[in-house]
């Protein structure tokens, strides 16, 4: 027996009359045609046409389901805001993140094996412990985290794209801002896989370290810095009260054990690298000249960047040297964030897993006010592969209601 699996009905009006005129059109469709009439409707029905301002969408599992949302569905003024994608990066990893839309969804199955391919006698590894529950090789591991955080991100935002979605801004955290400037065309896939090679190797066999997530500010945690005679930074300023501290093991627990002693909330991100510190610095000694080899070029769509906390220019996208020496850099995700929603009102969508930046983007005060919107991709937590499925079918569902005129037939989880 089949097992039930959800999907999307959309339709729109030109106004309210002809919305409802497409809602009970759907609804006819599958009251009289019973259950069987669910999949087909869901695989055959397509709005005439550039879709009207007045949007729907239901996400249903069984037929039942669909009908009584169908009865219960409102009209929804599309909005259509200009989308940002936002790719996660360290410590948004788990074990199979993703795995549920490979072999699913093709363009994202096609997009991730040729990243893998890129990584040649590595890749098959590297996928293996992706689909495995159980990884041979922790997942927190630089080979595996940062290979598979830059797959991933990659393969879904080309999936978005093959939506016919036109990002109007990308921005990334971290390996995160590597997949979003592939995606901007500053670097081909190919050239961006040789130097997650390059920055992989080089960080391999580093002292073992970590970040450490801090609910305050950079500011308030400095006395506790000053006391680790700079062997822990601030590796990333996320928000204005959320920090990550970076820095070898050792020194890390020290600062850790201060601030909680003092109240502060503390969290171990995941990774076993001394990512976004000083510490890494001299491991990266020749990256720049891997980087000269590589063709740069001037983003194609506006990128803000977490390391410069803004928009990024042409001439600093084309730098060797931006590139080589990111990972020993604290990356200013929150200020990045401030610049993007200061110049307009984004519908952001995360392209990776675990919604990390989806839960600091929902605090902003530009989404708390309703004026930007952010929903995700994959999940927030690991799952079933249903769960990635479903996800993507809320995003799509998010992105059609909003406004853009999403190819329907190209979602197929």
């Amino acid at each position: 027996m089949t097992e039930p699996r959800r999907r999307l009905l959309a339709w729109s009006g030109r106004d309210e009359r002809e919305w409802r005129q497409g809602c009970d059109a759907l609804r006819r469709w599958l009251t009289t045609d019973g259950p069987a009439a669910f999949p087909e409707a869901a695989e055959r029905w397509r709005p005439p046409g550039p879709g009207g301002q007045i949007r729907g969408a239901v996400l249903a599992t069984t037929w039942a389901e669909a009908v009584d949302a169908l009865r219960d569905a409102e009209p929804r003024h599309g909005r259509r805001r200009p989308v940002a994608l936002i790719f996660p990066g360290q410590g948004a990893q788990h074990p199979r993140m993703g795995a549920g839309l490979y072999r699913q969804q093709p363009v994202f199955t096609a997009a991730l094996d040729l990243v893998l391919d890129l990584y040649g006698r590595d890749g098959p590894a590297i996928k293996d412990d992706w689909l495995s529950p159980s990884p041979a090789l922790d997942l927190d591991d630089v080979r595996r985290a940062q290979p598979l955080l830059f797959a991933v991100d990659w393969a879904l935002g080309r999936m978005v794209l093959a939506w016919g979605v036109r990002p109007a801004a990308l921005l990334g955290h971290s390996v995160g801002e590597v997949a979003a400037a592939a995606l901007a065309g500053v670097f081909g896939v190919a050239d961006a896989v040789t130097m997650m090679r390059d920055r992989i190797g080089r960080l391999t066999g580093q002292p073992a370290g970590g970040m450490l997530a801090v609910a305050a500010g950079a500011e308030e945690v400095r006395p506790y810095l000053d006391r680790a005679d700079g062997e822990v930074v601030v590796g990333a300023v996320n928000a204005p009260r959320q920090v990550m501290l970076a820095g070898l093991d050792e020194p890390l627990r020290r600062v850790e054990d201060a601030l909680r002693a003092g109240g502060y909330g503390c969290r171990r991100a995941r990774a076993t690298t001394a990512f976004h510190s000083p510490a890494i610095a001299a491991a990266l000694t020749g990256s720049r000249d891997v980087m000269a080899g590589l063709g740069l070029h001037p983003p194609t769509v506006p990128l803000f960047s977490g390391y410069t906390g803004g928009l990024l220019a042409a001439a600093t996208a084309t730098d060797p040297a931006f590139w080589a020496d990111q990972p020993a850099q604290p990356v200013l995700f929150g200020p990045a964030l401030d610049a993007l929603l200061a110049g307009d009102d984004y519908l952001m969508v995360e392209a990776g897993p675990s919604e990390s930046l989806a839960a600091l983007a929902r605090r902003h005060p530009r989404v708390r006010s309703g004026a930007a919107g952010v929903t995700a991709l994959l999940p927030a937590r690991p799952g079933e592969p249903e769960r990635d499925r479903h996800a993507v079918l809320a995003a799509a569902a998010t992105l059609w209601l909003d406004g853009h005129d999403i190819d329907l037939t190209a979602i197929t989880v």
